[in-house]
């Protein structure tokens, strides 16, 4: 629907313009910018490819790209509303740090958990919880991998813009499954024990 659209607006254009070169270098260019803004609000799916956004962790100075550390291999990430609130460090961070050895048994090379945090929250959060070679702490500071997955949510009292709560596998860079609270902060379909391996 969106490219007859595309189509539709540049032949407008040509004809007004009288420009025939429009429709060759124009249609382009408009079609990737509105397939990018019509698939940016799209939650994420089986299927679909992490985006290759940069987290960061520990420090600003240590990038983590997504699509990169998942080639080649198969992982479980994970995404929290914020560091240090009651639900992420009681329940939903404990269960992955518990299950990790678990879950290496049965074949995921690396367990990320992601939050809408700088990566020294991030950081400091998972030493309180002693994730050390258990589960990688990313900071998504902008939001932008969380945006892009579709999962943001607006929670004032956590400051704003947040990420919904959910968990996903990721097979060399693909989704495979994935798992979205429906409120985005309860914790049932995103816990370590109902992920569906």
């Amino acid at each position: 629907m969106q490219s007859i659209l595309v189509k539709h607006l540049c032949l407008a254009l040509t004809k007004n313009t009288g420009c025939s070169t429009l429709t060759s270098t124009f249609l382009p260019e408009v079609s990737r910018r509105i397939h990018l803004s019509c698939s940016f609000n799209m939650p994420a799916k089986e299927g679909d490819k992490i985006p290759a956004i940069e987290l960061y962790e520990n420090t600003p100075a240590n990038k983590v790209n997504l699509q990169d550390e998942t080639s080649n291999k198969k992982v479980i990430i994970f995404g929290v509303p914020g560091a240090f609130t009651p639900g992420c460090s009681k329940t939903h961070l404990p269960g992955y740090v518990d299950s990790a050895d678990d879950f290496k048994k049965k074949g995921f090379s690396e367990i990320f958990c992601i939050s809408v945090n700088d990566p020294f929250v991030m950081a400091a959060w998972g030493e309180a919880h002693n994730v050390q070679g258990k589960v990688r702490m990313l900071g998504d500071p902008a939001g932008e991998l969380t945006k892009s997955l579709g999962f943001e949510q607006n929670l004032p009292p956590l400051g704003g813009l947040r990420s919904k709560r959910f968990s996903m596998i990721v097979e060399d860079g693909v989704i495979t499954k994935v798992n979205v609270e429906p409120d985005g902060t309860g914790l049932s379909c995103s816990l370590a024990n109902n992920l569906k391996i």
